[in-house]
């Protein structure tokens, strides 16, 4: 029997015959369990592409709740100042109009609710107001469901739910944004 060298059993070589396939499956196994994050937004229709400019339409200005956002992100409601807070109450006041009061709207169908901001409004207060547009219309939508059905808009049928969108239309009209500061 031949004698093994001390060269031979001290061998500096690694197997690495099976790394290519760890590495492999660690690359499919990450591969698989990671999510890939997508951008939300809000969910707007926004009308078709049109080449043609927008017909000239005639409203009077008392059917319409004009908010502004300035680049400071005040409220400017009607020409006065007001705080986010009484923003959905007042929106609710201005469709619904229940004194009949000469400088809220005429009805709820011709009830429009204008967003106008500044190119420095920060999009959290643009979000906020935003919210409370659309709560103050769930809202009303809840209790005209209630009042009508006996029940909750987002629990009606197709068809209750569209007699109370005729009731409670929602119309909203969101202007182009001013330059910053211009407002």
């Amino acid at each position: 029997m031949a004698k093994k060298s001390v060269k031979d059993r001290m061998s500096n070589e690694i197997n690495a015959g099976s790394m290519a396939d760890i590495a492999f499956l660690l690359l499919i196994f990450f591969l698989v369990t990671t999510t890939i994050v997508e951008d939300k937004g809000i969910l707007v229709n926004l009308p078709p592409w049109s080449e043609e400019p927008p017909p000239v339409l005639k409203f009077k200005t008392r059917n319409v709740y004009s908010i502004l956002v300035n680049a400071n992100n005040d409220l400017l409601v009607r020409g006065e100042p007001k705080e986010l807070e009484q923003l959905k109450d007042g929106i609710k006041e201005f469709i619904l109009n229940p004194n009949r009061r000469e400088d809220l709207s005429e009805t709820s169908q011709d009830a429009i609710v204008s967003v106008k901001n500044d190119r420095g409004t920060k999009y959290g207060v643009y979000l906020a107001v935003f919210n409370e547009v659309e709560a103050a219309y769930n809202e009303l939508r809840d209790e005209a469901g209630n009042q009508r059905f006996g029940k909750d808009y987002e629990f009606l049928t197709r068809e209750q739910r569209q007699v109370v969108k005729d009731m409670i239309p929602k119309k909203l009209s969101e202007a182009e944004p001013t330059k910053f500061g211009e407002e």
